[in-house]
């Protein structure tokens, strides 16, 4: 569905996107996470063709992006954009607001109005298709937004920041709303700084810092990423300095961290090591509220690869600059 070979985009001598090469699947929620200015923004511009890449090529759907204005079109009727923030328009209801962009892409009257109707079905809008868009609260612009993007059924939705701004019922909307959509067959690509939403709807991924693709590739297994299965949180109903110095004796056994009502372990590699440390400590007298394996979050893999990512940038600087000193 969508090819990105050895992408590249500069602002002067600043490298903004650099050598990113991706393929998404048909049907996938792909997401797009990375800190700011990591290059989210201005590689799903060059996908849309809203941006001019310094070299490498698009392709959607086995369109290719180039600098005519026939390829330009053809590109651009396969990929519907909703970008992070609209423009409200006065005095437009939200059918006109629909009626207006289905002229823009060639729609008679009749398509626009019946499609306009399945559309504010699906986005929840029905019941205000009458209402002024600037009536609207943000969370159901962004909703009208994505159905705008959808007028043309095409192959590729693509959504900068879906849920910035938004209160926390708008974003379970959003993302009900967005997960939807997959199972109607839409490959649809997301960039978004919220792990949390991206983590719980996207079956793939892809981390950029600094203008590099870090690493891509399917949720599932990016989950599995540097994961340690030995690590052991206990929580406590004592004070923790009571069961740190008795772990500590456990040979294999590191503490890692301890907390006020909470001490991680690791070395606990199996469940049969992990219930002798908890028998151990129970038999002390030693009070807990529980125990269970550290979770592994998208949070926590996210940290780590961008602070891997971030070292090698640092050790390749310094050798360029002791290279150049010598």
């Amino acid at each position: 569905m969508l090819y990105i070979s050895d992408l590249y985009k500069n602002y002067g001598r600043f490298p903004a996107v650099q050598g990113l090469t991706l393929r998404v699947p048909k049907g996938d929620l792909f997401g797009f996470v990375g800190p700011n200015g990591a290059g989210k923004t201005t590689t799903i511009r060059i996908i849309c063709g809203l941006l001019q890449a310094t070299s490498g090529t698009v392709s959607v759907n086995g369109i290719t992006r180039g600098s005519s204005a026939s390829e330009m079109r053809n590109l651009k009727k396969v990929i519907g954009y909703v970008p992070d923030f609209f423009g409200v328009y006065d005095n437009l209801k939200v059918t006109e607001y629909m009626e207006f962009y289905g002229s823009l892409n060639g729609m008679t009257y009749r398509d626009i109005k019946s499609t306009t109707d399945d559309l504010l079905e699906l986005v929840n809008l029905s019941d205000k298709k009458d209402f002024y868009v600037d009536t609207l609260s943000r969370g159901m612009k962004q909703r009208l937004c994505v159905a705008r993007a959808l007028l043309h059924n095409p192959e590729l939705l693509i959504m900068d920041e879906p849920s910035s701004g938004l209160d926390p019922v708008a974003r379970v909307e959003m993302k009900e709303l967005l997960m939807n959509l997959q199972s109607m067959g839409k490959t649809i690509v997301i960039s978004s700084h919220i792990l949390a939403d991206i983590s719980e709807m996207c079956n793939s991924i892809g981390i950029m810092n600094h203008g590099r693709l870090v690493t891509a590739g399917l949720m599932s297994d990016i989950m599995k990423t540097g994961m340690d299965t030995s690590r052991l949180v206990i929580e406590l109903r004592t004070p923790p300095e009571q069961i740190v110095q008795m772990l500590s004796e456990y040979p294999g056994i590191r503490v890692e961290s301890v907390k006020e009502n909470q001490v991680t372990i690791s070395g606990a590699t199996d469940d049969r090591m992990a219930n002798r440390i908890i028998f151990d400590i129970l038999a002390k007298g030693i009070v807990i509220g529980g125990f269970r394996r550290e979770e592994h979050s998208l949070e926590n893999i996210f940290m780590k690869i961008t602070e891997n990512s971030d070292s090698e940038r640092r050790n390749v600087y310094d050798h360029a600059v002791q290279q150049s000193n010598n």
